[in-house]
């Protein structure tokens, strides 16, 4: 990816935040008459953050691409962005201020066997191994079939991120659909601003703008948020209702790979629906990820094409 195309990732963050801003959230009077644009005006946002509209105007155009941190830091106030939004708008800043980007590495997908083996003995706690693009890497069977229908993609397309906006079943088995997708684009979002020349999360995201009109609106917001352990609720097809909490661990040495429990108290429904999850995928043994590393024919539906 070349500078310019860094500078036009700030711009783009920066037009995008302004614009989901109201007037009145910073103290400012809506004004007189219909607003031509929604959120602020470049010359509010240019005010509140202490700049000139010139340069601001010369930032948001991409003309702009060496903002010093002390402008950064003020249009990270203007903008009412959290600690993790402020340090993505950064890193776009750092990164917009290279003329020389650094070459993008290709990410591993093996996964280690003692990982494999702690999958196996976390169950009947589903549990997975995801890439930072969400590629599921390797499974128990209760982590495959907690996303009804995904094993019936080849192994080497199972990627929640496809799942979620491709997959037919996506809206039936997550209750809270729109928060799920709005997560998950956040989370892309935000590997954007640390590796946006990465090949993986190049080839993913133009798939999903090609294929979904949901994750195209979400992509152009510039939200980011990193993953965070809390709860998801399921209405499985085959196991009913079930709210799972659910906690991601970091793997060492293999840089990337996120490890994806998730538990239930012993003695609850959830917890017998966890039970016979892990039963019914049992009797499907999930295909090897690595295996599918190999070219191998086609056999299932294409994402997207149902």
């Amino acid at each position: 990816m070349s500078s310019d195309q860094h500078s036009n990732d700030l711009a783009g963050f920066l037009r995008a935040r302004r614009t989901q801003i109201a007037p009145d959230q910073v103290g400012l009077p809506a004004g007189p008459g219909l607003r031509r644009t929604p959120g602020l005006r470049r010359e509010e946002l240019a005010t509140l953050a202490g700049v000139s509209i010139d340069y601001y105007t010369r930032l948001e155009r991409g003309k702009e691409t060496r903002p010093s941190p002390a402008v950064v830091d003020s249009l990270a106030r203007a903008l009412r962005l959290e600690q993790d939004e402020r340090e993505h708008l950064r890193r776009l800043a750092d990164r917009a201020a290279r003329t020389a980007p650094e070459p993008p590495t290709a990410p591993s997908r093996t996964v280690r066997p003692g990982v494999r083996l702690l999958l196996e003995n976390l169950r009947p706690a589903p549990a997975y191994v995801l890439s930072r693009t969400l590629d599921i890497l390797a499974t128990n069977p209760g982590g495959l079939h907690l996303y009804a229908g995904i094993d019936s993609w080849p192994a080497r397309q199972r990627n929640l991120a496809r799942y979620y906006f491709l997959h037919p079943a996506a809206r039936d088995v997550f209750p809270e659909w729109e928060t799920r997708i709005r997560g998950c684009v956040a989370r892309l979002r935000a590997l954007a601003g640390t590796d946006p020349d990465a090949p993986d999360l190049a080839q993913l995201v133009g798939e999903l703008l090609l294929k979904s009109e949901d994750f195209a609106r979400l992509w152009e917001r510039y939200d980011v948020r990193p993953h965070r352990p809390g709860t998801k609720h399921f209405h499985h097809p085959q196991v009913g209702d079930l709210t799972l909490g659910y906690q991601t661990m970091q793997l060492e040495g293999t840089p990337g790979h996120r490890l994806v429990a998730y538990f239930a108290e012993p003695r609850t429904p959830d917890h017998d629906a966890m039970l016979l999850l892990d039963m019914l995928g049992s009797q499907h043994a999930p295909e090897s990820v690595d295996r599918a590393d190999m070219p191998t024919p086609g056999h299932g539906p294409e994402p997207g094409r149902h």
